[in-house]
């Protein structure tokens, strides 16, 4: 295999772009080091002066002097880690990309559990992929925070959700980045008599130990799709259980909040739903650490809707589109659109709640919907000029759907200008407001982590 990390792309105006660097171009060694990973990168060109050899495309080789002032260089590379990925070597009973039905893509099925994109991405890793050099490597490159799903701070508990007899034992891995002082937010998927309960008030307990340093923790009810044959029998979190779940949570919240000044531990925006009860204030999410993991985001959302309406001072203008999005979230769309409407009366909005028959009717967020639920559901619907949905529906980066439909394919067999809507506030109010241009639209949109 030939030596180096090939760039893919060098910023324009950056320090790399000022050298002549190019797509195509290698990354060789910096300051003597052939840089292994993203980590060794990102260590060795924080400092005031480096030394870097690159292999051109045409095979020359230059050895650049750089003062950078410990600035970044403006590369990125094809390899977005520098190094192969690093696959999950559990079988949570929870893991929702097992319970994903046969003949999708196949990138749908890898299980990441990789440190380097905890950092990088946000992505929450279980630390059974790591070693202790892993842990010192992050300590001593000062990477964070660090995401990590916990789930429980019971060892054997442990060893049996995530069906792996080291499960229990990494847990230490969290006091040497405790004692090291390195930020951190964890993660509970909540399993209705499993790890709910005294366990979860155990795992509280243990978790908020690790404050300041342990910056939030996230409770979020388990996602289970109708494809579980052969897999753990779990069983749906019920009404009763959030309730629960939220006494839990709250009391800690208030505990906690007393004597640390943080509220700490989330339950998420599901749990607050299916309990029946109002979401809570905006500064009880201490600055919403946990939105990855849907704590908190419709409280955003609603509260940026707000604020984009506030100021506007509305008009008479007229119009017909339609909004598609999940059960989930549906209530407070159109909360937000009768609130939208009492400024812009001659707007008229349909909001369409999608039904999840491809995974089943217990998913219920957005980020799920295939692009064959949705045609099937909104054919014969009165839908206007144009058809909003969320971002979260696509894949990252794409305008595809989870099952492969594209947003053309919709356009196709809806009649209907379909306009993709980024995820604050401010963007829906724009996206109701103003028809959209077409042409490609980039935005943060569905991951199966």
């Amino acid at each position: 295999m030939k030596k180096g990390h090939v760039i893919k792309w060098v910023d324009p105006g950056s320090i790399a772009d000022e050298l002549g660097l190019e797509p195509g171009d290698r990354l060789m060694t910096i300051d003597g080091h052939e840089p292994e990973d993203i980590f060794d990168y990102e260590y060795y060109i924080r400092n005031e002066a480096i030394t870097v050899v690159v292999e051109k495309s045409n095979g020359e080789e230059w050895e650049l002097d750089i003062e950078n002032d410990y600035e970044d260089l403006g590369l990125t590379f094809e390899n977005g880690l520098m190094s192969e990925y690093r696959s999950c070597k559990n079988k949570c009973m929870f893991c929702f990309i097992d319970q994903m039905p046969g003949g999708m893509r196949e990138t749908l099925y890898f299980k990441d559990d990789d440190s380097r994109l905890s950092f990088l991405q946000g992505n929450y890793i279980t630390l059974t992929n790591m070693s202790e050099k892993d842990i010192e490597r992050i300590i001593r490159f000062k990477l964070s925070p660090i995401n990590i799903s916990v789930h429980t701070t019971n060892p054997k508990l442990r060893c049996k959700m995530l069906n792996n007899r080291f499960a229990g034992e990494v847990l230490k891995y969290m006091d040497l980045l405790y004692e090291a002082g390195t930020p951190m937010n964890g993660q509970i998927v909540m399993c209705r008599g499993i790890n709910d309960g005294e366990e979860l008030e155990r795992t509280i307990r243990d978790l908020s130990a690790y404050l300041p340093c342990m910056e939030s923790l996230s409770v979020v009810p388990v996602g289970l799709s109708k494809y579980r044959e052969g897999l753990y029998p779990l069983e749906p979190v019920t009404k009763e259980d959030a309730i629960r779940t939220i006494e839990i949570v709250e009391r800690w919240q208030r505990k906690l909040y007393q004597e640390q000044g943080t509220h700490f531990v989330h339950a998420s925006d599901e749990l607050y739903i299916l309990a029946g009860q109002s979401l809570p204030e905006a500064d009880r999410y201490d600055g919403y650490l946990q939105l990855e993991n849907g704590v908190g985001m419709i409280r955003l959302f609603t509260d940026e809707v707000e604020e984009a309406l506030d100021s506007l001072e509305g008009d008479g203008r007229k119009g017909e589109l339609s909004i598609a999005t999940g059960i989930l979230a549906s209530g407070y769309v159109k909360g937000c659109i009768r609130r939208l409407q009492e400024k812009y009366p001659g707007i008229t909005v349909h909001v369409y709640p999608i039904v999840n028959e491809f995974f089943g009717e217990e998913i219920t967020v957005a980020g799920l919907i295939t692009g064959g639920d949705l045609i099937r559901q909104l054919k014969g619907k009165e839908l206007g000029e144009r058809l909003l949905l969320p971002a979260a529906m696509f894949r990252s980066g794409e305008e595809v759907f989870l099952d492969d439909v594209t947003r053309q394919e919709v356009k196709t067999a809806l009649q209907v200008q379909v306009d993709i809507v980024k995820s604050s506030g401010q963007d829906f109010v724009n996206a109701v407001l103003c028809p959209q241009k077409e042409e490609p639209v980039f935005y943060e949109g569905y991951e199966l982590k």
